[in-house]
């Protein structure tokens, strides 16, 4: 009689398998069976992944932006040939780009500005690591705008890193179940940055701002930041997860682009922490927001907010807003009042309604967008650093918090802003409802110039060349 061998997991890799965790169980049935080698194939058959090819013919996406000069011609072309790559990966149904549109990397990348609808599908690249970036508003009543920008200067944290423990809010124990109830978020790089990272607003384009309403003259605060290393760490884990899927399933789809399909564990697991980290996020305004009140001893007159930075779920689609306000109001499922658009900080706010339409997808812009980067408007800018601020924020308070100016952040960095607003019109992106005049605000500011490793770096550097002298 003869004697058959028990498999290991490398014969079943040898028969084109990549090791996953149905391994243990399916090698177990085998042995326990005694399968032949056909049988063997027969019954792993229903384990073999077919994998998705990118889409012959991509989806379509609306484009809701025009150039008016050579520079923008640049902007947008580079925006819709990356855009053009992006459709033809598999689960994508449909797109459009806003007037605020601006490339963020290599081609095939969501650009700024950019609506992506996937089939049953989660993209962490499409949200990116700032998970819910966004804007909250509270009603200041008639309070005077400086007292409400110097309360707010006082509480709010701009930077790198979190508060230390004398200076961090209370965390609400039932928040934290949640957190440590998820999958994606129960370990102690989440939960330490969910601690210590609450009231704090980061930096880059999160701003402070205080205005006045067109409509009724009231004071008006407004924060504009998102999930800080909280949102940061789940993002980082949720494109390990999707690559593994992408190797599996698709590896012609662009590393970018990698997806976890929302029809298994991992897929809910990541939505349901998309959820939680959403509600960290407003909690992150509300709490700097109501300690500006309690500073000058003040009640909220009202209060509303939105994301622009997130996934929006609708039935079996999974709307991929990078930099899009939602005007549709399934998207949100707390929606208290209309939706904010920030410009820059020397342009009111823009607070919006709008209709969903086949072009918007039930979306509005975010902002101004750039037309260049960081590095190219600084080497554009000519004179001193203080001459330009003075120049660009002639009768505001602009303050940065680490004391640096920022040049990257002033007016002429942004497109212009009439642009975004004739062209909201002109395909239908929302109506404004009111403005939030600008008073002033407050930003991170060049937080590296002066940053501890950088003087320690020149401080060595002296001590080298005076060590030859």
């Amino acid at each position: 009689m003869e004697h058959k061998m028990n498999i290991t997991g490398k014969e079943i890799i040898e028969l084109g398998f990549k090791s996953a965790k149905w391994f243990p169980e399916a090698i177990e049935f085998i042995n326990t069976n005694q399968l032949s080698k056909e049988e063997m194939i027969n019954y792993l058959a229903q384990f073999k992944v077919e994998q998705i090819d990118l889409l012959t013919n991509p989806a379509d996406f609306k484009i809701n932006i025009k150039a008016k000069n050579e520079l923008e011609d640049i902007n947008v072309n580079s925006v819709v040939k990356s855009m053009e790559v992006l459709m033809k990966t598999p689960t994508i149904v449909n797109g459009a780009i806003m007037p605020d549109a601006c490339p963020t990397g290599s081609s095939g990348t969501i650009p700024v500005g950019g609506i992506v609808v996937a089939k049953n599908a989660i993209h962490p690249g499409m949200h990116s690591a700032d998970i819910c970036c966004s804007v909250m508003l509270t009603d200041f009543g008639k309070a005077d705008p400086k007292q409400v920008l110097d309360a707010a200067h006082s509480i709010t944290h701009f930077g790198p890193g979190g508060r230390d423990r004398n200076t961090q809010f209370r965390f609400p124990m039932d928040l934290l179940a949640e957190i440590e109830a998820s999958p994606f978020l129960n370990n102690q790089k989440c939960i330490s940055a969910a601690r210590s990272h609450l009231g704090t607003q980061g930096d880059g384009n999160h701003f402070l701002f205080v205005g006045t309403s067109k409509n009724t003259g009231n004071t008006m605060l407004i924060t504009h930041h998102g999930s800080r290393g909280f949102g940061a760490n789940l993002y980082s884990s949720g494109m390990k997860v999707a690559e593994k899927f992408r190797k599996e399933i698709s590896p012609e789809t662009l590393k970018q682009n990698a997806w976890i399909p929302f029809e298994t564990e991992e897929g809910k697991n990541y939505w349901e922490a998309l959820q939680i980290i959403r509600k960290w996020t407003k909690l992150n305004h509300e709490v700097l927001h109501d300690a500006t009140l309690h500073t000058i001893g003040m009640q909220p007159e009202n209060r509303f907010w939105n994301e622009h930075n997130f996934v929006f779920k609708d039935g079996d689609l999974f709307y991929h807003a990078k930099g899009a306000t939602p005007l549709d109001a399934k998207f949100m499922p707390d929606i208290t009042g209309p939706r904010l658009i920030p410009l820059n900080m020397a342009e009111p706010v823009l607070i919006v309604e709008g209709k969903t339409t086949e072009n918007n997808l039930g979306f509005a812009p975010h902002g101004a967008g750039r037309n260049v980067s960081r590095t190219q408007h600084r080497k554009s800018k000519t004179g001193t650093v203080k001459d330009i601020f003075r120049e660009e924020t002639k009768g505001l308070d602009i303050r940065f918090f680490s004391k640096e100016i920022d040049i990257t952040e002033l007016p002429s960095a942004y497109k212009n802003a009439a642009t975004v607003r004739n062209q909201m019109d002109e395909f239908g992106l929302g109506e404004v409802i009111d403005e939030v005049i600008p008073y002033g605000c407050i930003m991170a500011g060049d937080w590296q110039k002066n940053a501890p490793w950088k003087n320690k770096r020149r401080q060595d550097k002296r001590n080298r060349n005076n060590g030859r002298n």
